[in-house]
């Protein structure tokens, strides 16, 4: 198996856990959290830094609040933005990881930073609305007023890092090759077709004319 898998997702839409199940199925690596801590130890930030920007679009007011850390990093200069260097050491980690054989990774624009890969298969994948408040609800026991808020938030967020980084509208059918509804086949439903995406990528069946060019000479 070559196959990288990245996916973007609508918060509470179960992306997260949808490409957790598939890497295990798969017996792949899958990479969310754990990305930003090697890209922390590659780049020699802190950990902290790369929370406070993961996935989180450019804040002038932050940098200008960090740009006493900056200035005390090896090898940086007075022009260096430091949340540029966290998204470089961030891309630089995606595409070092996925150097590396299959996987899953979750999110951080890594369908952009693998664009020019072949083996790569992006994802991105929603689901109503109702469906994301009442999963979010239950999982961080909110109510489904303030699920909705932090939904809106956070898709948001996700969004505009997405779009700054990528120049690609985030969810659009356009930027991905499969964008999934989750709740059309559920959770496992969505993971098994994935599976079946990922098998078709593998080894492609021809289609009939493919198969016999002779049918194309009338």
């Amino acid at each position: 198996m070559n196959t990288v898998i990245t996916i973007g997702r609508q918060f509470g839409s179960g992306g997260k856990e949808i490409g957790i199940r598939v890497a295990k199925e798969l017996q792949i690596p899958c990479y969310d959290k754990e990305l930003m801590k090697e890209a922390a130890k590659k780049s020699g930030l802190s950990e902290k830094i790369f929370e406070s920007f993961d996935e989180r679009p450019k804040s002038l007011l932050y940098s200008i609040a960090m740009d006493s850390y900056i200035f005390s990093l090896p090898g940086t200069g007075a022009g260096d933005s430091l949340e540029q260097q966290v998204y470089l050491a961030t891309f630089d980690t995606v595409r070092q990881l996925a150097s590396q054989g299959p996987c899953v990774i979750i999110g951080r624009c890594a369908d952009y930073a693998l664009a020019d890969d072949p083996n790569l298969l992006s994802l991105f994948i929603s689901a109503p609305m109702k469906d994301r408040v009442a999963r979010v609800a239950k999982r961080q026991n909110l109510t489904p007023e303030k699920a909705r808020v932090l939904i809106q938030k956070t898709d948001r967020r996700r969004a505009s890092y997405y779009e700054y980084y990528s120049s690609q509208r985030w969810g659009a059918v356009e930027s991905y090759d499969f964008c999934l509804n989750s709740s059309s086949l559920g959770l496992g439903g969505t993971v098994e077709l994935i599976r079946t995406i990922v098998a078709q990528k593998e080894h492609p069946v021809p289609s009939p004319t493919e198969a016999d060019p002779t049918e194309q000479r009338g």
